[in-house]
């Protein structure tokens, strides 16, 4: 009797550890394509933002060549401010 109880305990805490390797399994499968996703997306504007850096450099070299009050005034508005730490 006692051996039956105790392969129905063992037998119970095994499904219980089963269920919950799956769970975790599952979740794991979902970050990680959340995490893709987000990295894709992070890829993205980084690009952008590199891209917009070196317009920026660009049209700044063009104006000090050939000076416009013009592009100087645009340039001094969205000149990137330090970050505040």
């Amino acid at each position: 009797m006692k051996s039956d109880l105790t392969t129905q305990i063992l037998t119970l805490l095994l499904a219980v550890l089963a269920i919950a390797g799956a769970v975790l399994v599952l979740r794991t499968v979902m970050q990680t394509r959340e995490w893709r996703a987000i990295t894709i997306l992070a890829n993205g504007q980084n690009n952008f933002l590199t891209q917009s850096q070196v317009l920026f450099n660009d049209v700044a070299a063009y104006n000090q060549k050939n000076p416009s009050p013009e592009l100087t005034k645009l340039l001094q508005s969205i000149q990137p401010k330090p970050a505040a730490h």
